[in-house]
């Protein structure tokens, strides 16, 4: 027992409250940037596989219609839209995020077409997300396979 302390009198000293309150900050400004760093890298994963399932969509539209569809990509409006081959009717569209960049190769693959027989224009969609992370979506144009990954 400490000079000067009765058994009733338990507790911390100032000190001590306040090395505790030091090592919390400390710890919580090592942590809060790695987990803001996480939480882009998942976003960015969650966008790109969005985008590679609205592509397989139009694949899959295509050959259960058995009409050509077509996925137009409008970088600058940050959306994607599927119409049917010739038609101006949108028969539907997804939001891209603003913070993505997004480059196509040939450039002419922004626009992507499906057939019936699930073959397609093909294309690589080069996608830069913040932080310097950069995936590529691959529709093959034999097969109208849609792949995605880190590059």
């Amino acid at each position: 027992m400490m000079a000067g302390r009765s058994p009733r009198q338990r507790g911390f000293t100032l000190i001590e409250v306040v090395v505790v309150m030091f090592v919390l900050a400390l710890a919580s400004a090592v942590v809060v940037p790695a987990v803001g760093r996480g939480t882009e890298a998942l976003q960015a994963r969650t966008e790109v596989a969005g985008l590679s399932a609205f592509l397989r969509y139009a694949r899959q539209q295509a050959i259960t219609r058995r009409e050509a569809q077509e996925v137009r990509i409008d970088p600058q409006a940050h959306r994607a839209f599927l119409t049917a081959l010739g038609s101006a009717e949108v028969r539907s569209s997804r939001r891209l995020h603003p913070a993505l960049r997004i480059d196509a190769s040939p450039p002419a693959a922004l626009t992507v077409r499906f057939l019936p027989q699930g073959l397609s224009t093909g294309g690589t969609f080069r996608i830069e997300a913040p932080g310097g992370r950069v995936y590529l979506i691959t529709v093959e144009p034999l097969t109208g396979r849609v792949l995605n990954r880190r590059a």
